[in-house]
């Protein structure tokens, strides 16, 4: 860490007096923090807690099992992010059936134009960052009069889900880290109900690791203040408003609609679905398929990683069964997934957390929050 890292580091450890819990929301934060070793650098009594901000890890089950059943129709080509190949479905994985990667949605696309003869589906998985240029392509087919391209929509809205977290009796976070990526689309007015509502601050920060300690510098003094609002950090990318133009797209070709995530359930106004014009688009329209009831992996603990309730190591599975090589949940697959994070960059992680793991001897379990400092939330 350079200087100035080190400087702020030392003024939060100044200021830092009880246990605190800060959930980065973002799978990217994840992976940047465990990569710093910023852990074992901080406070002992500042917990960096693992959210459900990895759109590959909050993707249903049985998602994936439709996705694999539409592979194994006649003349269906399936085309995804690299991602989604080796996440488990209740049977297979995607990888079984050659899918075809793809970088760009645009690349889908250009796939249905060279294979008339077949259906071209592209299984759309993001949050508010991805969804807008999966707009632009759907609106680039319609312009085109691509015939064979579909769209199993499966996209998810952050801030319904920290509404969520922010309302549940389970889970105790005192300040969330913000996602830098989707606030550049959102802005940050989406999330001034986490600071009104719920009294929790809220901190948008980028991805170095000097944003991220600023962040969570920000965040603590707030915290410690007894104040709470929503601050911008990322103000090199990050406007109060968003980017309209990218929101604008998305909302001429999805609607908001509830949507179910992993690990939590179905939650309301979370999920896109396209409009009632693009609906021709529509794989799920297109495709009636019948699939078999998904089951989640046996034993597998991404749904309460997802959100800060477990962390990884707490996984019986965690590096012995389930490992990148052999991943038996998604948080494990994914380039975000807090599990590969703390397998990658367990070195740190470990010498950290590793005795005393379960988050109620850390002072953060459930119903924990500390007498006389901790916020009353209302009732929902």
């Amino acid at each position: 860490m350079d200087t100035t890292a080190g400087k702020i580091i030392k003024a939060i450890s100044r200021i830092v007096d009880r246990p605190i819990g800060l959930m980065e929301v973002c799978g990217t934060h994840t992976m940047a923090i465990a990569k710093s070793g910023m852990r074992s650098m901080l406070p002992a009594n500042l917990h960096l807690l693992s959210g459900p901000g990895c759109p590959v890890c909050v993707t249903p089950q049985e998602t994936i099992d439709y996705g694999i059943a539409l592979s194994q129709q006649k003349n269906v080509i399936i085309t995804t992010f690299g991602d989604m190949v080796r996440v488990p479905g209740t049977r297979a994985t995607l990888e079984a059936y050659s899918p075809r990667i793809v970088y760009s949605p645009l690349d889908a696309l250009a796939i249905a134009e060279g294979n008339p003869g077949k259906e071209v589906v592209f299984l759309g998985v993001g949050f508010e960052t991805t969804s807008p240029t999966i707009a632009a392509t759907i609106i680039a087919a319609e312009k085109k009069n691509v015939g064979n391209f579909y769209l199993l929509p499966a996209f998810k809205l952050i801030p319904p889900a920290l509404d969520y977290i922010a309302g549940s009796p389970k889970i105790n976070v005192d300040a969330l880290i913000l996602p830098g990526h989707v606030s550049a689309i959102i802005g940050s007015g989406p999330y001034e109900f986490l600071a009104d509502k719920y009294h929790i601050p809220g901190c948008i920060t980028g991805f170095e690791p000097i944003d991220i300690l600023q962040g969570i510098l920000i965040l603590v003094k707030q915290i410690i203040d007894g104040k709470s609002s929503i601050t911008i950090e990322y103000e090199r990318v990050v406007s109060p408003e968003g980017n309209r133009k990218a929101l604008e797209l998305l909302y001429t070709v999805f609607e908001v609609c509830e949507s179910r995530w992993r690990g939590i359930g179905v939650i309301p106004a979370s999920g896109l679905m396209l409009r009632e014009d693009f609906e021709l688009y529509d794989a799920r329209r297109k495709f009636d398929l019948h699939v078999p009831e998904s089951v989640e992996p046996k034993g597998c603990l991404c749904g309460q990683v997802l959100l800060g309730l477990k962390m990884p190591y707490d996984c019986a599975l965690f590096s012995g069964k389930c490992t990148p090589l052999t991943p038996v949940g998604p948080c494990m697959v994914s380039s975000e997934g807090s599990c590969a994070a703390y397998y990658k960059y367990g070195a740190d992680v470990n010498r950290r957390f590793r005795k005393g793991s379960n988050r109620a001897d850390r002072g953060l379990g459930q119903g924990s929050r500390r007498k006389g400092k901790g916020r009353k939330r209302p009732k929902r």
